[in-house]
């Protein structure tokens, strides 16, 4: 290490500057509200996977369905091979088909009447549902708030325990300077 004042300085400043990078990263890392940002986008990446995964299976089932020069087994054959694994393809394609055969087949008096009686039956769980899921919103409402105020106290113990290093290696850096200063002058 070098005695020259200015190169103390420059290690001085190039400390500060170390120092404020590190507190600035870790001030980001530990904000709520990247916290939360980081959260979202992995729970996005991972719904966009599987519906790029679903979508995926689904349009080659298409594209094989549609291609003039397979035979109608042969497109089974693909269809079958593209879902094999995946069954929310296969239950999205069978939801789909009943659906078609549903609009073109119309409903019978007596599936009307069944539809309406089960309706009736099945609202008062349909109101049950939806207190439950508003219990549950409210359960968990105070664990959120909690979690966000750990992390909030967290964060702000880090800041203060990097804050008080900062300022302790700047006390003896300082310390250093005027050691080096004295033994200078002394000579």
């Amino acid at each position: 290490m070098s005695d020259s004042p200015d190169a103390i300085r420059a290690d001085i400043e190039r400390t500060r500057a170390e120092f404020g990078r590190d507190v600035d990263a870790l001030a980001d890392k530990v904000t709520p509200s990247k916290v939360v940002h980081r959260q979202t986008q992995k729970i996005k990446g991972a719904a966009r996977s599987v519906v790029d995964r679903v979508m995926g299976a689904a349009d080659d089932a298409g594209g094989a369905v549609g291609d003039a020069s397979s035979s109608v087994a042969d497109a089974g054959r693909r269809t079958v091979a593209k879902a094999q694994g995946n069954p929310l393809a296969v239950g999205l394609m069978a939801f789909a088909a009943g659906l078609v055969i549903a609009a073109v087949i119309p409903a019978s008096d007596k599936e009307k009447e069944l539809a309406d009686d089960l309706k009736e039956k099945a609202q008062p769980l349909m109101d049950e549902a939806a207190d439950v899921a508003k219990t549950i919103g409210q359960d968990l409402k105070e664990p959120a708030q909690d979690a966000f105020a750990a992390v909030k106290d967290e964060a702000a113990g880090a800041a203060a325990h990097i804050r008080d290093d900062a300022t302790q290696a700047v006390d003896e850096v300082k310390g250093s300077a005027q050691d080096a200063r004295d033994t200078a002058s002394g000579s």
